[in-house]
């Protein structure tokens, strides 16, 4: 049940700056604007003097997202809509009303990088924790981006001596034919999320010296068959497309000093029918297997395009018509 309104609240933004209070309230006061639609409340300002209206919890968060904001701008950055956006995600209101919004961040050579939402939060403290890491859930949640973030720090604080990224070699409904070059060419196509995600947060010319040196390894599932991976940060992505052989062999290629992390979306499986996942296996055979954790991502955690998290709701509405049909 939604609390009840209360009276108007007034908060006061300090320091009293004016370039800080133009970069708080966007063009034409667009942030605000933003921030009303998504908070249901309403706001006005004049100066640093803040005027909120609406139901008292969605007040009690306008204001504290307000004031972290103004800190941020404060000292020294920047609100854009899409970060904007990224601060109001449904998955980070219940922290906001708790006032928990800072979260342990990442910093990497070309920035820092925070947890957006509870999830986040504590799928990076899963990760931190564990040896073995499952992040299952919808495109735009943050899994495979923040699980190279923890391999990327933990390169860089010597807490592993290599980073392997790994993937299943399954074409996503679409047949590509041969595809020439060596086999890295052949797998890159495959892994392009992760060399993103390695060029953003290290830069172009040192993840092509890591590549080269071996620090950074690519390779596909199948050629991890008879590995014993010591002192590595190893990401399998789009595990929904591993076979149950596939995944216990994988699963048990992990070393002394490494730390795994398995990503995946059980609503995109690309195998070939009668073929069951072994994803979906390994979260009913593993569930209660000590030192290893579970982060279960919703579409209320997506963090990409507001119509993201949408059609990603449209598309779970849908199938569960389909199921209840069958």
């Amino acid at each position: 049940m939604n609390s009840p309104a209360i009276a108007p609240q007034t908060i006061s933004l300090e320091p009293d700056d004016a370039r800080c209070l133009a970069e708080l309230c966007g063009v034409h006061d667009g942030h605000l604007r933003q921030i009303e639609s998504r908070l249901q409340v309403q706001i006005h300002n004049r100066g640093n003097r803040f005027q909120l209206q609406g139901e008292a919890d969605r007040i009690s968060a306008c204001a504290t997202l307000l004031q972290h904001l103004y800190g941020e701008i404060s000292q020294g950055g920047s609100l854009s809509p899409e970060v904007l956006h990224l601060h109001l995600q449904q998955s980070g209101m219940e922290a906001l009303q708790d006032g928990n919004i800072e979260r342990t961040v990442i910093k990497t050579r070309r920035g820092i990088i925070k947890p957006r939402g509870d999830n986040q939060a504590r799928y990076m403290q899963a990760i931190t924790g564990h040896d073995i890491n499952f992040g299952i859930g919808p495109a735009g949640t943050g899994k495979t981006w923040l699980a190279v973030a923890c391999a990327v720090q933990a390169l860089e604080t010597e807490d592993v001596e290599r980073i392997i990224l790994v993937r299943p070699a399954v074409e996503a409904g679409e047949k590509l034919g041969f595809l020439p070059g060596d086999m890295a060419q052949k797998v890159d196509p495959y892994l392009r999320p992760l060399y993103d995600a390695l060029y953003e947060m290290l830069g172009f010319d040192k993840v092509a010296k890591l590549i080269e040196r071996n620090v950074i390894e690519i390779a596909p599932l199948a050629f991890m068959r008879g590995r014993t991976l010591n002192n590595a940060f190893i990401i399998l992505d789009e595990s929904q497309n591993t076979t149950r052989e596939q995944m216990k062999m994988f699963l048990t290629r992990i070393g002394y000093g490494s730390t795994a992390v398995i990503t995946g979306d059980i609503t995109q499986i690309d195998l070939p029918g009668g073929t069951e996942p072994g994803l979906r296996h390994a979260m009913q055979v593993l569930e209660k297997v000590p030192g290893i954790s579970f982060t279960i991502f919703q579409s209320k955690d997506v963090v990409r395009h507001p119509l993201v998290q949408r059609i990603v709701e449209a598309y779970e509405r849908s199938d569960s018509k389909q199921d209840k049909r069958q």
